[in-house]
């Protein structure tokens, strides 16, 4: 498949989800082409001309302050951007932000009014920019029919879609240039309007008056509320600057400051147009008077000639009006299919609609499917507006205001629960991380419930009305604005589904809670990616193994979503079922190698030729490091797959120590055999265990493992405490990989716990065991134990003298249960078999295992270890 200019394939995705890492083109934008698109994207000469009649319609006199006040939400909306994205620099902006801070389904909705307000603008866009096409080279007639723009309209999108194809640094030339012409000829038109007003004006020309700047003067609420929201929509198209973000040139900074140079740029040309058209045309309802509702929706059409004059410059400059409104539809619909492509790109990436439009152009780095995509759904959408009628198209404009006010409060909102735990850090953040974003929030908010359900749902406002069922006849803006809201609440389920099972499930794969026990204190921290990746496949584990030791595990599959989480259970699981057959650590992960292999096999079984290569199993490349703590010795053992860190705190210095691991493969890539080492750890001893996607925000690894080490330093802190910094510090915005931590500190057995005891291989060492087992069950207070626990180790001591021979350990450990080891030099582990009725012997294991709650075989450097263990009889408190 080819695609514009000839280019290779675009079949690459999206490489990952942080700034930078998707596979756009990094450092393609600078400071002044940010800015350009910031007010590129809010289109002014084609904003103007398309609501200032409406405001003047509303508010009267009071226009140019109107239009200025629209300013404030915009500039409180603009700091929660600023500071969002400094957090989190991710073209995704409000879907990626409100996913983060609310969850998946209000950050998917987040998306979607951005989406809905994008498209929908786009229709009347393209349609604009016909009309004034025609109206350029004289032909006013095919400006008026519907065919003709409806044509011209879709020749338009597909040009400007082919423009952002072909790469971001095309586009923002094609912006720069488009807004020098634009602002040359706002500034031109403002200037002259207002000479004229001074030297030479019209009968409709008013002087300019303090009383235009008076907000209180508005004749009421419905009416400031109605030119507010218009006013709101003549600013939007600012936030392109941070839709852009992972291509400009220090993404988390720079943006931000584009964006509120922006703002500020905008309320000072609008202030400056507004107040010099409304002083040369005034506000009457006939003529060029801006309060004409023939001229509501084009009020620089009828002004250029009556500005400029008609003679051959005066008609020269006002067909460069008509181009300034032309160029400015271009360079808006531009630059609206900009961010609309990235944010469908970015929920993409982030797995929350189908991940073919997470492809990125090899040549170009744009997004291929999200730029064509969009490109296309914005030509349905115009043909079918204008397939209704111009009445409905002209209502859903009016109805981008909804989709607009709901996006931009979403997104103050999220600003500050997202950066809730820090507003108390300093004055700057309180303001700047929560004041201003919340006052901008619920200026939106209101403004979005105000006009929703009392401006806009009035039957008589706009160009139609919908009669619905028990609501009775509405007003077609509402219908329009919060039905295109609505679908997406009821598209929501269908595209997050995916994300909350797999979240689902990898939770419920996860321990609940990490049991205590007598070897090690523990606790953890489980960060799922964002609804991006979502969930992944990191999992840890505390297990509980013979002998009070205790089996420590976190491992990191590949990929993401549902696959990865079973992915990840399985292995989970296949640690669990070989750590309680008491392997050594690395003898765990030759076995769970196997298995992986072994997998990976059955799936590409039947794959002949002529069958589709089978999808690659996440658990190839697994990494996972597995540890054992043996708590009589203070020894731990531990193997790893794959490049896995481990953190030990010395308990009386803090020394914080990385210990070096032998060396070996991920699970199921082959390679050097896995390798045990030991490590002596002193009772109080803090051990990390902790996957990659912990140091994913640091600069670099060793910088994330120093800012790690110095938190586990204060060994003192609790655990729980411990793992609250480490996230916050290591974590403090985006995750863009799973993260998990285990913290656990280590215990010896108490003296008092347990007792061990030297035997020959000598018949006689039977009679003796049992009278010391028998008084050490007595001194402990576990006399109903004494008769089992004698005729335990009788029969085991009896095996070992009659089939092994040489020395013999015995040890008894008193715990939750009670603990009997019998050791010694053999290797072959005793089976449990059903004696017939004629036969002498081979009822010993039997016995023992009706005796006790569980037992089992281990092996030992040394030989090999049997082991019972025996529930304790209930206390009195019990």
């Amino acid at each position: 498949m080819r695609h514009f200019g000839g280019a290779e394939s675009a079949g690459r995705p999206a490489p990952g989800t942080g700034s930078g890492r998707k596979g756009l083109k990094n450092d393609a934008l600078g400071m002044f082409s940010s800015v350009a698109m910031g007010l590129a994207s809010t289109g002014p000469a084609f904003s103007l001309a398309a609501t200032l009649g409406l405001i003047v319609a509303g508010v009267g006199l009071q226009a140019p302050i109107v239009t200025m006040l629209a300013f404030i939400p915009m500039l409180l909306v603009a700091y929660a951007y600023r500071e969002l994205n400094a957090s989190n620099a991710d073209c995704g902006t409000t879907f990626t932000w409100a996913t983060r801070a609310f969850g998946p389904r209000t950050g998917w909705m987040g998306g979607w009014g951005l989406i809905v307000a994008n498209i929908i603008v786009m229709a009347s866009l393209a349609e604009i920019a016909a009309a004034y096409g025609f109206r350029l080279v004289g032909l006013d007639g095919l400006a008026e029919n519907r065919l003709w723009t409806t044509v011209a309209g879709i020749a338009w999108i597909a040009v400007l879609t082919a423009i952002c194809y072909v790469g971001i640094e095309l586009s923002a030339a094609v912006q720069r240039w488009l807004l020098y012409l634009e602002v040359m000829m706002l500034i031109l038109f403002a200037v002259a309007a207002l000479v004229r007003v001074y030297t030479d004006p019209p009968p409709t020309a008013i002087p300019v008056s303090a009383s235009w700047f008076n907000p209180f003067a508005v004749p009421s609420a419905t009416a400031l509320t109605s030119g507010i929201l218009a006013g709101v929509f003549i600013y939007w198209g600012w936030d392109t600057s941070f839709a852009v973000n992972e291509e400009t040139v220090d993404s988390r900074c720079v943006p931000g400051r584009a964006a509120v140079m922006s703002t500020v740029l905008l309320v000072i040309m609008y202030g400056l147009v507004s107040t010099s058209a409304q002083a040369f045309a005034g506000v009457g309802t006939s003529g060029i008077g801006l309060g004409n509702t023939h001229n509501a929706n084009d009020v620089f059409s009828g002004l250029g000639m009556a500005v400029f004059g008609s003679d051959d410059t005066g008609l020269l400059l006002s067909r460069l009006l008509i181009l300034m409104v032309l160029t400015s539809a271009l360079a808006s619909a531009e630059t609206t299919i900009l961010p609309l492509a990235r944010t469908v790109f970015s929920m993409a990436v982030h797995k929350a609609v189908p991940a073919r439009f997470a492809r990125v152009h090899r040549r170009f780095l744009t997004p291929t499917w999200g730029t064509v995509g969009m490109g296309v759904v914005s030509i349905a959408v115009l043909i079918l507006l204008v397939s209704f009628s111009h009445n409905v198209l002209a209502d859903s404009i009016d109805a981008v205001g909804l989709a607009i006010a709901f996006q931009y409060g979403l997104t103050g909102f999220a600003c500050v629960w997202y950066h809730r735990k820090v507003l108390t850090r300093s004055p700057r953040d309180l303001v700047f991380k929560g004041v201003l974003p919340g006052l901008g929030g619920l200026i939106m908010l209101l403004l979005f419930l105000y006009a929703a359900f009392v401006v806009y749902a009035d039957p008589g406002y706009g160009m139609t009305s919908v009669d619905l069922p028990l609501i009775g006849r509405t007003g077609g803006v509402t219908v329009l604005g919060l039905g295109a809201l609505l679908l997406g609440l009821l598209l929501m389920p269908l595209v997050t589904r995916g994300h909350a099972v797999a979240l689902k499930l990898q939770r419920s794969l996860l321990p609940g809670r990490l049991p205590p026990h007598a070897a090690v204190d523990a606790a953890s921290r489980y960060l799922p990616a964002d609804s991006g990746s979502g969930v992944g496949g990191d999992w840890y584990d505390v297990i509980p193994l013979s002998g009070t030791r205790v089996g420590l595990v976190v491992g990191d599959v590949l990929g993401h979503g549902l696959r990865a989480a079973a992915t990840m259970g399985r292995l989970r699981t296949g640690v669990r079922v070989l750590a309680r057959l008491d392997l050594s650590p690395d003898e765990l992960l030759s076995r769970l190698d196997d298995l992986v292999e072994q997998t990976a096999h059955e799936r590409g079984a039947g794959q002949g030729p002529g069958h589709l290569r089978p999808k690659a199993d996440e658990a190839l490349g697994v990494t996972c490091l597995y540890a054992v703590y043996d708590p009589g010795s203070g020894k731990c053992s531990l193997a790893r797959a794959g490049e896995s860190v481990l953190v030990v705190v010395e308990p009386h210095t803090g020394v914080v120590d990385h210990p070096e691991l032998p060396p070996g493969p991920p699970l199921g890539i082959g390679g050097l055999p896995y390798q045990s080492t030991e490590l002596e750890l002193p009772p109080g001893s803090l051990v990390a265990l902790f996957t990659g996607g912990l140091l994913q925000a640091a600069d670099s690894r060793a910088a994330g493992l120093a800012q790690l080490s110095q938190i586990l330093a204060d060994c003192r802190a609790s655990l729980e405490e411990l793992c609250d910094r480490a996230v916050a510090t290591l974590l403090p915005g985006a995750v863009d990989e799973d993260a998990t931590l285990l913290v656990v500190r280590t215990r010896l057995l108490d003296r008092n716990q347990f007792t061990q005891w030297e035997l020959p291989p000598d018949p006689a060492a039977v009679a003796t065991i049992r009278t010391a087992v028998g008084k050490q069950l007595r001194d402990w207070g576990l006399d109903d134990l004494t008769f089992a626990s004698e005729l335990i180790v009788s029969e085991l001591v009896t095996n070992v003298i009659r089939y092994v021979g040489g020395p013999i350990q015995v040890r008894l450990i008193r715990d939750r249960t009670l603990i009997c080891e019998v050791s010694d030099t053999g290797h072959t582990t005793p089976n449990l078999r059903h004696a017939a009725n004629d036969d002498e012997g081979g009822r010993g294991l039997f016995i023992i295992a009706q005796m006790t709650h569980h037992w089992g075989t281990r092996y030992t450097p040394t030989g090999k270890t049997i082991w019972t263990e025996q529930d304790l009889p209930p206390t009195d408190g019990q």
